[in-house]
């Protein structure tokens, strides 16, 4: 790999975010997400991506879904990319790599809202609150969601302002949403009061959010 070409492309601020999106993704990712997370044109982003192509500092691959036109390309850092310190923790690996083996053994949704259920439940035995909200607030805290809770009619919403989950999520979308949907639900189980009422996803329209009423049975 070409030092010059390497620090030639990652001077540019542009690159230089699209090369820390991409190290620290478990992940292939398309220039439309790309977009989606800096806030630029997905035609600006490719045209960067086809730079740092061209410096060896990513690779691209077509993605055929099965329909008619063209395929959707995706990126990766390419193999002797410097890493940067941005590349993901073990941890992270290791929980694609574990998402990608419970799909492959047929792993479904439920079985995953039953295995984050299960979780939700030890882990809010182990938290001091004054309400089911707050137990939940809080166990999303320390997962890293950054909730926001705010009246919401005769409940509360909580929404997830980040998701440390989503590259895995935008991966497996099925398996991942639906644990975290049953870490939320196993979660006010254990701390009684309350329920989920609804559970809004990475795909719905609304922010990803859960709403909580106090005294209801489970929608």
């Amino acid at each position: 790999m070409n030092a010059l070409a390497v620090l030639q492309a990652l001077g540019d601020e542009t690159r230089y975010l699209l090369y820390r999106e991409l190290a620290g993704s478990p992940r292939a990712l398309g220039a439309p997400q790309l977009a989606e997370r800096l806030g630029l044109h997905t035609n600006t982003v490719r045209m960067h991506l086809e730079r740092m192509r061209e410096a060896g500092l990513v690779d691209v691959e077509p993605v055929h879904r099965g329909t008619v036109g063209r395929p959707q390309h995706v990126y990766t850092l390419a193999n002797g990319a410097p890493g940067l310190d941005f590349d993901p923790p073990a941890h992270a690996v290791l929980a694609g790599l574990l998402a990608a083996m419970a799909e492959r053994l047929g792993g479904d949704a439920t079985d995953a809202e039953e295995t984050g259920r299960a979780w939700g439940r030890e882990a809010a035995r182990r938290t001091r609150a004054d309400s089911c909200v707050d137990v939940l607030a809080k166990q999303l805290t320390q997962l890293g969601f950054d909730p926001a809770v705010e009246p919401d009619g005769d409940g509360t919403r909580i929404t997830f302002v980040q998701c440390p989950f989503r590259d895995l999520a935008e991966a497996y979308p099925e398996l991942v949403c639906s644990l975290h949907r049953g870490i939320c639900a196993g979660a006010l189980e254990s701390a009684g009061e309350g329920s989920m009422q609804h559970f809004s996803t990475l795909y719905d329209h609304d922010p990803c959010h859960v709403r909580v009423v106090v005294g209801s049975t489970p929608a």
